[in-house]
């Protein structure tokens, strides 16, 4: 979650050993790898983390070019189903792990936007509530999902296996039969889901 935007990061590892290669060795394959959400107070944040007893793993402090990125990685084994990190950028309408010029490609003619991550779980009730202490924050009314600014992380229950990752992406669109027929046609439309890089992304109307 980004100022009351969403989008997504496509990373890839271009060396051995990098947290991402051994995230993605471990899935067998691609998949989602990573939630990051971002904080107004930054400083708050990250005593509260301190305060629930969940490691953090790593700290990042950059700046370049008169941005200020932080962020917190916190322990995946105490929190489950992906890395969770908690990142503020100053100013704020900067996001610098995506470089200077990220918001030239931003195209909308497709999406509007991104409102969700599902994370799967053979016990999502119990994933939920690492998350709820990783966050400070409770779940929503329906009892599976968790609210953020203008999205939410949705806890869903994983028949397949006992694997707890991420499974799908909510993304809305006015223009689901276009945006089909081009999965369709790059073979990535799965029994009338878009199945991409080891995830789906689920078109919302």
């Amino acid at each position: 979650v980004y100022k009351r935007q969403t989008f997504f990061e496509i990373v890839t590892p271009v060396q051995e050993n990098t947290t991402a290669g051994r995230f993605l060795d471990k899935r067998g394959g691609e998949g989602g790898y990573m939630v990051i959400v971002d904080s107004s107070d930054f400083e708050k944040e990250q005593a509260r983390v301190e305060a629930s007893g969940i490691e953090i793993v790593w700290h990042g402090n950059r700046k370049e070019e008169g941005i200020q990125a932080r962020t917190i990685h916190l322990h995946p084994k105490q929190v489950g189903g992906a890395i969770l990190s908690i990142d503020n950028m100053k100013p704020a309408s900067s996001w610098l792990w995506a470089g200077m010029n990220w918001e030239k490609d931003i195209n909308k003619s497709l999406v509007s936007h991104f409102s969700g991550v599902n994370i799967c779980s053979p016990d999502p009730d119990n994933l939920l509530c690492n998350w709820e202490r990783a966050l400070g924050r409770k779940r929503a009314a329906n009892g599976t999902s968790i609210d953020l600014s203008g999205s939410s992380i949705n806890f869903v229950i994983n028949t397949q296996s006992q694997s707890e990752h991420i499974s799908a992406f909510q993304i809305h669109t006015g223009k689901r039969l276009e945006i089909e027929k081009r999965a369709a046609s790059r073979g990535v439309l799965i029994n009338n889901n878009i199945h991409l890089g080891g995830v789906d992304f689920l078109l919302v109307e």
